[in-house]
């Protein structure tokens, strides 16, 4: 399996919201600036747990910050 079919809007969210640091989500969420990193970039899929506090931190509901891209890159419904 090659690409991480689980996207996010985490770099957009961070800045919609008075530019938020990377440092004050992963604060938020419990885990390091480097998870956060991570993820902006696309080189790690959360667990469930940790999605749901990254969603929760942003104040919005899990598919708003996370999707799922299907086998041609399109997002799934």
């Amino acid at each position: 399996m090659g690409k991480n079919l689980v996207g996010n809007h985490i770099r957009r969210l961070r800045f919609n919201q008075n530019e938020m640091t990377q440092q004050q989500l992963a604060d938020k969420a419990g885990v390091t600036r480097q998870t956060i990193v991570s993820l902006e970039k696309g080189n790690y899929s959360p667990s469930l747990e940790l999605a749901f506090r990254i969603a929760r931190a942003f104040g919005l509901p899990l598919e708003e910050v996370f999707y799922y891209e299907d086998n041609e890159g399109g997002n799934a419904p």
